[in-house]
């Protein structure tokens, strides 16, 4: 990631529009970053990822049935050695 001094950013707005479509770039005042310019498309992946995180809940909150669907769920037969660790009680 680059890292620009804030007034460089603003003198040089056009130049750091086309960079950080490759990567992003940290806005920098007094040696840390006060912000970050990321693509449109970075950004659009941010909210994405936000919002899936707000879709969390906590495991108490399930019913019996979820708890059991969940528990009696398998992986593919490649990972049967891991099948055998969640059978061993």
């Amino acid at each position: 990631m680059r890292e620009v001094p804030t007034t460089e950013f603003t003198r040089n707005f056009g130049r750091y529009r086309e960079i950080v479509q490759r990567e992003p770039v940290a806005v920098m005042s007094h040696g840390r970053a006060t912000g970050y310019f990321v693509s449109a498309l970075e950004y659009e992946d941010l909210q994405r990822y936000k919002n899936l995180a707000q879709k969390s809940f906590a495991t108490k909150n399930l019913q019996r049935e979820e708890v059991d669907a969940i528990a009696s769920g398998r992986m593919s037969s490649e990972h049967d050695h891991l099948n055998d660790l969640m059978d061993a009680k």
